[in-house]
């Protein structure tokens, strides 16, 4: 037991776990962003659409081990000498941002038609229209599947420990390798995934009733009664 404890909270589980945290977000981030960029050319042209198929088709289609052993083995061949760390970036975010396209497709398809309408006739541009009224509606939608993919993206992350990258997985059988107590150093990992996912999950589930109260707020305001001037009060004959 105690032998567990110590590496609970050694330095290298310690090291390992912002490492993997770190490696988490960065994935996620680019995953995201690549995502929404992606779910908008979608709507483009045909032939940029047909693109954006092929790729989620090929990065959704293939394991993600297989895309990050390619990224670690063969970028070197073109002349790219990447870092463990940072190849397990790329090949990770290249991955998330297949996934995230159709989450993202998704929530833009959820927002009701009648709002861009309702905006082309205030005359606002496609811009405005996509920045103040489609992206805010379809972050509500797209928020849970999100949160889903980021700790997703957390247990995921555990296969750069492949090509060499010090995160939990990797340290916690270099610690088994070490001293042969494999039930000691993979539980100690166990602990430290389940922080993270912990973590990420109440942050998650704080920002998901954040947006529930304000389109609450938003909705009621909406079906606020105008307050009548006091001076017309004593004309109308139900106010008595």
């Amino acid at each position: 037991m105690g032998g567990f404890l110590d590496k609970v909270v050694s330095s290298d589980f310690l090291s390992a776990t912002l490492l993997t945290f770190e490696l988490t977000v960065l994935s996620m981030l680019i995953g995201v962003a690549g995502g929404v960029l992606l779910a908008l050319a979608k709507g483009g042209p045909r032939p940029l659409g047909w693109l954006v198929d092929g790729y989620v088709w090929l990065f959704r289609g293939t394991p993600v081990l297989l895309q990050l052993i390619f990224v670690f083995n063969v970028l070197p061949l073109w002349g790219l000498n990447l870092s463990p760390f940072t190849c397990a970036v790329v090949a990770l975010s290249l991955n998330e941002i297949a996934y995230m396209a159709e989450i993202v497709r998704g929530g833009l398809l959820g927002v009701d038609r009648g709002q861009r309408t309702a905006a082309h006739m205030l005359g606002l541009s496609e811009v405005k229209i996509l920045r103040w009224v489609v992206l805010p509606q379809a972050a509500r939608l797209v928020l849970p599947p999100t949160g889903n993919q980021f700790i997703g993206m957390l247990k995921t992350s555990a296969l750069a420990s492949v090509v060499s990258v010090q995160d939990l997985m990797l340290t916690a059988q270099r610690q088994a390798a070490a001293d042969f107590d494999y039930v000691g150093a993979l539980c100690a990992a166990a602990v430290h995934y389940l922080v993270l996912t912990s973590l990420l999950t109440f942050a998650l589930r704080r920002i998901e009733r954040r947006l529930d109260v304000t389109r609450r707020a938003a909705a009621r305001r909406g079906r606020q009664p105008a307050v009548p001037h006091p001076g017309t009060a004593a004309l109308d004959p139900t106010a008595r």
